[in-house]
């Protein structure tokens, strides 16, 4: 219970500094609770100083294209790493592995570049495609459908399924925990990513919800933080509220995932 407090503790902060005044949030005085509460003042000036829902409504659909795109590739991938035998699969494995350890800033300058050949930068295909393919949701989806009988396959081959439908009728409707499991890995990370869009866009027409926070940022006078504390709740709670919902699937995911 302690340790939980210990982590929760910057974001009840966060939450707390969004409800006062700006003169309680540079008092000298430690205090948790507000004197006077600031709520909506701080949160309206959340919304209305910038376009934060245009935002957020930018950060839902670079999310959710990227989600896709990476369970369009890593399920069949997975699937025949998992349960096809063909020359090469653990080579293909190991390769899947090895690009594990890559971190993403590594190839950074790759992917801009590339990003600029196409005319792409500035624009929803910058922040997309880069991230469409993701070994980790293969690696993920791999050791899943490791645990599933592969009865269940070859009685699906005789009903006269092909593997492309085996893939998608059979194999995805069981992975559910572990579709989930990545899901919450994929959309957190790429919510809130601030380094790869700062680098593609200029426009703020395409800012997602960690760049939208930015602009509660003033050089003059220092950081507003009452209103950036308001708009910086209003960004995670989506994220909390998905958690919330998906956590049992989320837990199954990752402990059958480990099972082989």
């Amino acid at each position: 219970m302690s340790g939980a407090l210990v982590m929760l503790m910057p974001f009840i902060w966060m939450l707390l500094t969004s409800f006062k005044a700006p003169d309680e949030i540079f008092s000298s005085e430690l205090r948790f609770l507000p004197e006077n509460w600031y709520i909506l003042e701080n949160y309206t000036e959340a919304v209305t100083r910038t376009p934060l829902l245009q935002f957020l409504l930018n950060g839902v659909i670079v999310t959710i294209a990227i989600f896709l795109c990476q369970i369009a590739v890593a399920v069949p991938a997975a699937y025949a790493m998992a349960k096809l035998r063909f020359r090469g699969r653990k080579l293909m494995f190991a390769a899947v592995l090895l690009c594990l350890l890559i971190p993403p800033h590594a190839v950074a300058i790759p992917w801009y570049l590339l990003m600029y050949q196409f005319g792409w930068l500035d624009t929803y295909m910058a922040l997309v495609a880069p991230f469409s393919i993701s070994v980790f949701g293969i690696f993920l989806m791999r050791q899943f459908f490791m645990t599933v009988p592969n009865d269940l396959i070859h009685a699906a081959r005789m009903d006269g399924f092909s593997e492309l439908a085996i893939v998608w009728r059979v194999m995805l409707p069981t992975a559910m925990p572990a579709l989930v499991s990545f899901g919450i890995f994929s959309i957190v990370a790429h919510w809130n990513d601030y380094f790869w869009p700062l680098i593609v866009l200029n426009s703020p027409d395409y800012y997602t919800p960690p760049l939208g926070l930015v602009s509660f940022r003033n050089d003059d006078t220092g950081n507003d933080y009452g209103p950036l504390m308001a708009a910086a709740t209003i960004v995670i709670t989506p994220l909390v509220v998905a958690f919330l919902l998906a956590q049992k699937r989320f837990i199954e995911g990752i402990t059958l995932s480990g099972m082989k």
